[in-house]
């Protein structure tokens, strides 16, 4: 390698530097898709360049972002398909784990998925954890830009802290890149986090109805007028959804009840199961 570096005439640090801003640059471009994908499902005819605007992408300017959406099929002739673009250097795919997975209790899956919201003509990002069993929303973040950092990372964090999930626990979300770079994986990895993935938008379809909950049951109505009143505003949305929000599917309990229950009768199973297993040892011996 430093032979290499000699023959190109380059250092090492400028040669790692530019690997990281390609890294950089791919990771964006596949956190961006999702976004121009509501945005025009939202807004059929916005232009590529308008969309620029308001999206503000870190790593690539104008004509590079109109000429990534004109490849993605995102001219304004609307291709009614979604396709992923795969890039070979940086992108990770994980098989989708959900497909006629039974669920028997709380922290099995966790889905997750990114939205926006505009606000005059700044967009905003939240993300959203939800466990797919109890139906609680586990982890969220506010955000200004679709950076890991503050959006996925952050979400994920909270619920790692909040509810301490065994090992083998699935988290469930759609190809973005916010779900396969490296601080992302390493927080799954270090928590015993399987990761799945779907490649399409129906194949996440519990997180993307989580994202209309919110948004147009609450945050429509709250009206957040900046970016400081609408982070407190989710706040209050996602308590309100849990612990206030009754669903016919969970007995008319609200998911925060759910979740204590489900909880409580883990624990108890637990109990006599560890009851159980200590007697038989006592017998046997």
């Amino acid at each position: 390698m430093n032979t290499m570096f000699r023959t190109l005439s380059i250092s090492k640090q400028a040669f790692h530097q530019h690997l990281d801003r390609q890294f950089l640059h791919l990771e964006e471009e596949q956190q961006l898709l999702p976004v121009i994908r509501e945005v025009r499902k939202d807004h059929p005819e916005m232009s590529s360049r308008i969309m620029f605007l308001l999206i503000k992408p870190q790593t690539m300017g104008r004509d590079k972002f109109e000429s990534f959406c004109f490849k993605n099929g995102f001219k304004i002739e609307i291709k009614r398909s979604y396709h992923i673009t795969t890039y070979s250097l940086g992108v990770t795919r994980f098989e989708n784990l959900t497909v006629d997975l039974e669920l028997t209790g709380i922290n099995q899956l966790w889905v997750s998925d990114i939205t926006y919201y505009r606000i005059a003509e700044e967009f905003y990002y939240l993300t959203y954890i939800t466990d797919r069993f109890s139906r609680l929303i586990v982890g969220h973040s506010t955000s200004r830009t679709l950076l890991t950092t503050e959006t996925t990372l952050p979400a994920l964090k909270q619920a790692l802290k909040m509810h301490s999930p065994a090992p083998g626990l699935i988290v469930h979300s759609d190809g973005g890149g916010q779900y396969y770079c490296k601080q992302f994986l390493l927080c799954t990895k270090q928590a015993g986090i399987i990761n799945s993935m779907g490649e399409q938008a129906y194949e996440n379809p519990h997180a993307e109805r989580m994202n209309g909950i919110i948004k147009n049951s609450y945050l429509r109505h709250y009206n957040p007028q900046n970016f400081d009143q609408l982070r407190e505003m989710n706040n209050k949305a996602v308590k309100m959804y849990n612990e206030f929000r009754p669903h016919s599917s969970l007995n008319k309990l609200t998911p925060a009840e759910y979740q204590r229950l489900s909880t409580k009768i883990r624990l108890s199973t637990k109990e006599k199961r560890t009851k159980k297993e200590k007697l038989n040892h006592h017998q046997l011996n």
